[in-house]
């Protein structure tokens, strides 16, 4: 018999993690951290985020049911280095019966500098099938609550942005405007 949880009475808006710390084995030979230890931040920070919510590793225990991450946009704005101490705030953008939009940014823990952002869609996943499935009522009670707490933060400004070489003319548009000389 699977057992339901209630929904929490709040969440923090946005969720911060538990400091983690830049490893020295991170770095790279370019002197700060590589950029796939950023997604191991984000990855860890998106666990303990979604499972306040119900989606842990006990979820797959008990349920036979998990999330996997379908689509990723980073945005590295900061080096990290070594034995820096960070957290990751989540937002949960919005979610639906299958899948949940959220976005995270790499925070410095003292000086509170944001070090990169990642926007993300994740799916729910019947782990017997490994086919998208529905999330159960009460997660998706959860995940409810969880959106009405982060509806209040603003829109981030990095959400939903393209990645591309600007047109030559809207390039040019760009520096005309700036009053660079190019």
């Amino acid at each position: 018999m699977t057992m339901e949880r209630r929904a929490p009475v709040f969440f923090f808006a946005p969720f911060v993690s538990s400091a983690m710390q830049v490893e020295p084995a991170w770095i790279d030979y370019n002197g700060h951290m590589n950029m796939a230890y950023y997604h191991v931040l984000f990855d860890r920070a998106l666990d303990e985020g979604l499972g306040l919510v119900g989606l842990g590793r006990g979820y797959l225990e008990e349920r036979k049911a998990s999330f996997f991450v379908a689509e990723t946009h980073a945005l590295y704005k900061r080096e990290l280095t070594a034995r820096d101490r960070v957290r990751v705030t989540l937002q949960l953008v919005d979610y639906d019966e299958k899948r949940i939009h959220s976005y995270m940014e790499i925070r410095h823990e003292e000086d509170g500098w944001v070090a990169a952002t990642l926007e993300t869609l994740s799916l729910h996943v019947d782990m017997v099938t490994r086919k998208v499935s529905p999330f159960p009522d009460d997660i998706a009670a959860n995940l409810a609550v969880m959106r009405a707490a982060h509806a209040r933060l603003a829109k981030p400004q990095a959400l939903g942005r393209i990645i591309g070489i600007p047109a030559r003319s809207e390039l040019h548009e760009t520096l005309a405007a700036s009053g660079t000389r190019h």
